[in-house]
C-alpha cells in the first residue's frame, strides 16, 4: 500500500498500484468473463482473444480509484468498469479494421485471424452487450453519460478518417482527434467513479478534469512511442501511424518548425502512406525536436491531471491516481 511505500521513502511502483487495485480488478475480471458468454462460439473466441490479450485494463482501473477516492463501498464499481472497457474493446476491433492493422499488444489483430467482418460485428456485439449490462446500474445519469461518450467515440472515429493523408491537419484539429477517441472514455470513466461515490459537484468536476487530461497524457505519449519504441516495446508495428496517414503530433510540429525539405519530405509520407524513408522522417522529428515537444505536451496534461485532484481528502486512492498520471508520460509501451 503506499503509506508503507512512502514510510520506506521509496517511490511508488506498478507493484504497488497492483497491491491496492488486485482485488478490486479480480471483481471486474470475473465480470468480464461472466458477460463475455455467448452460444455463438466465434463471438467467445474473437472477443476473448482482444479483452484475455494482456491489456493494462486503466480505463477500468480508473472507475475503481475513483469511485474509492470517494468513499464508495458498493459492488456496482465492477459492473461499470468492465463496461468501460467493453466499449474500449469494441473500438479497438473497429480501429484495426479501419486501419488494417495487423498487430496489436504483440499479438495478430483479430480482424487478421477471423477477417474484417467477423471483427466488426463482435465489435458491434461488445457495444450492445455494454448497453446491456449499464441497464443493471440503474442509473439513468450513468446510462447517458455512456451513451454520450459512445457517440463521442465513434464522431472522433470520423473525424480521424477525414484527417487522414492530410498533411495540413492542425494541432487544434489533432486535439480534436484524441479527445474524442481516447481522452473521452478516461474522462467518463473518473466521472462515472465521481457519481458512484455521490462526489460533490466540485469534486465531480475535478474528478471529470483528471479523467480528461490523463488520457490526452497516454495518447500523446503512443503517438510519441510511435517514433521512439520498438515493435517489441509498443506491440504493434513501429511507423503504423504513419503508414495509415496519420498526421499526429511528432508530425504536425515538424511540419510547422522544419525547414523547406523536412516540410517537403514529411507532406509526401502523410499523403501517400509510404514508410520506406521512415529513418530519414524519424531523424527529422528528432532534429526539430518534434518528438520532445510531445513528450513535454504530455507532461503538461500530467502535471494538470496531478493538479486537477490536488485538493481532494488524501487517500491511497488519490495517491496512486497520481502515479498513474506519472505512469503515463514515463511507460515505454
Amino acid at each position: 500500500m503506499l503509506e508503507a511505500a512512502a514510510s520506506m521513502n521509496r517511490p511508488y511502483s506498478l507493484q504497488d498500484l497492483k497491491k491496492l487495485t488486485d482485488s478490486d480488478m479480480l471483481r471486474v475480471n470475473q465480470v468480464i468473463s461472466d458477460h463475455l458468454a455467448s452460444e455463438v462460439v466465434l463471438i467467445n473466441q474473437l472477443s476473448q482473444h482482444i479483452i484475455l490479450s494482456g491489456g493494462k485494463r486503466l480505463r477500468p482501473m480508473l472507475v475503481i480509484l475513483t469511485a474509492r477516492a470517494c468513499g464508495h463501498e458498493g459492488e456496482d464499481d465492477a459492473l461499470l468498469a468492465a463496461v468501460v472497457e467493453f466499449i474500449h474493446t469494441a473500438t479497438l476491433l473497429h480501429d484495426d479494421v479501419v486501419d488494417d492493422s495487423d498487430m496489436r499488444r504483440g499479438k495478430q489483430t483479430a480482424s487478421t485471424i477471423w477477417g474484417n467482418e467477423a471483427a466488426v460485428l463482435v465489435g458491434d456485439y461488445l457495444y450492445s452487450r455494454a448497453f446491456q449490462m449499464m441497464i443493471k446500474a440503474r442509473s439513468m445519469t450513468i446510462m447517458d453519460l455512456l451513451a454520450n461518450t459512445t457517440n463521442t467515440i465513434a464522431q472522433g472515429e470520423v473525424l480521424q478518417l477525414l484527417n487522414i493523408r492530410d498533411p495540413n491537419t492542425s494541432e487544434q484539429k489533432y486535439q480534436e482527434v484524441i479527445y474524442a477517441k481516447t481522452a473521452c472514455l478516461f474522462e467518463a470513466a473518473a466521472h462515472i467513479g465521481a457519481l458512484l461515490g455521490k462526489a460533490g459537484s466540485e469534486q465531480e468536476q475535478a474528478l471529470k478534469a483528471y479523467g480528461r487530461h490523463l488520457g490526452i497524457a497516454f495518447q500523446l505519449i503512443d503517438d510519441a512511442l510511435d517514433y521512439s519504441a520498438q515493435s517489441e516495446e509498443l506491440g504493434k508495428n513501429v511507423g503504423d501511424d504513419l503508414a495509415e496517414g496519420k498526421p499526429t503530433l511528432p508530425l504536425i510540429r515538424a511540419m510547422e518548425v522544419g525547414n523547406a525539405s523536412q516540410k517537403k519530405l514529411i507532406r509526401d509520407a502523410i499523403e501517400s502512406g509510404r514508410i520506406e524513408r521512415f529513418d530519414n522522417i524519424n531523424r527529422v522529428i528528432n532534429d526539430t525536436g518534434a518528438l520532445q515537444y510531445t513528450i513535454e505536451q504530455a507532461q503538461t496534461e500530467a502535471s494538470a491531471a496531478k493538479n486537477a485532484i490536488a485538493a481532494l481528502d488524501d487517500s491511497e486512492y488519490r495517491q496512486a491516481m497520481m502515479f498513474l498520471a506519472d505512469y503515463a508520460v514515463e511507460r515505454h509501451c
